[in-house]
């Protein structure tokens, strides 16, 4: 039976040796040229998914080809690997689409964790989720559907450098969305609260991108495609005391976490 596997480009040698694929296929960031490198090294014969991009094309219909060539493959009877940058099922259509779709098909499928940006995020900027809650949106998705936020907690937004543009743009994205972004966490912060930009690394041994900004300073000349925002709480979390005294929880006591 053929075999379809989605891998992080992070995931030991001996791991992706293991997996001995017919096929590798990969979908690695631009510039990522010492991943690569290991992965032709492993699999002479690998090809990229990179080039069912095009400028100006919608990403989906991109994302559609990249999911057939992979199922051509599995259909064709070979092993095939897919190596994503970061976690393979962390914003990445195509990795989960082929997944559930040789599943439905017969095939064996499965997919491998990895670490994604927001792994390194709470890793880098010393942030814990579980302290206040952490919210997690797509930066258009959260203009979109009016999400609602609620500022005693941490969010993350990611993707704020390609807001508002559905297309592939490797010379910099249509960013005419941004100040629709900045007006609505100015509506919710205030313009002088401290945001982060933070930009993962995508090698052992290189460091994050990281810059801390007021909202009222921030324009998109500071993002790019690869930019993920993190908005601490703007104000502190409500006890319901009720609640906390039948939990046995003392007044003004957290139980570990923070109040």
């Amino acid at each position: 039976m053929s075999t379809a596997t989605s891998v992080p480009s992070s995931q030991g040698k001996t791991e992706l040796q293991q997996l001995a694929a017919d096929v590798v296929e990969k979908a690695l960031q631009a510039g990522a040229a010492e991943a690569e490198a290991v992965i032709r090294e492993l699999n002479p014969g690998a090809t990229s998914l990179h080039g069912h991009y095009g400028e100006g094309v919608q990403r989906a219909q991109s994302y559609e080809a990249m999911v057939e060539e992979m199922m051509g493959s599995v259909r064709a009877g070979k092993r095939t690997v897919a190596a994503f940058y970061g976690h393979p099922g962390v914003f990445a259509f195509p990795s989960h689409e082929s997944v559930r779709r040789a599943r439905r098909e017969g095939y064996l499928a499965l997919m491998l964790p990895g670490v994604s940006a927001e792994d390194c995020l709470f890793a880098d900027l010393g942030v814990d989720p579980a302290v206040n809650g952490c919210q997690s949106y797509e930066a258009t998705d959260f203009l979109i559907h009016d999400r609602i936020i609620d500022t005693a907690s941490q969010l993350v937004l990611w993707q704020v450098g390609v807001v508002g543009d559905w297309t592939y743009r490797g010379n910099g994205y249509d960013l005419r969305a941004f100040p629709m972004l900045l007006a609505r966490l100015q509506g919710l912060y205030g313009p002088w609260h401290e945001v982060t930009l933070y930009e993962a690394p995508l090698f052992p041994g290189v460091s994050p991108v990281i810059t801390r900004i007021a909202l009222g300073y921030l324009s998109s000349d500071y993002v790019n495609a690869g930019t993920t925002m993190y908005v601490p709480p703007g104000r502190a979390a409500s006890v319901n005391q009720t609640i906390a005294a039948a939990m046995g929880i003392p007044k003004g006591g957290s139980m570990g976490i923070a109040k």
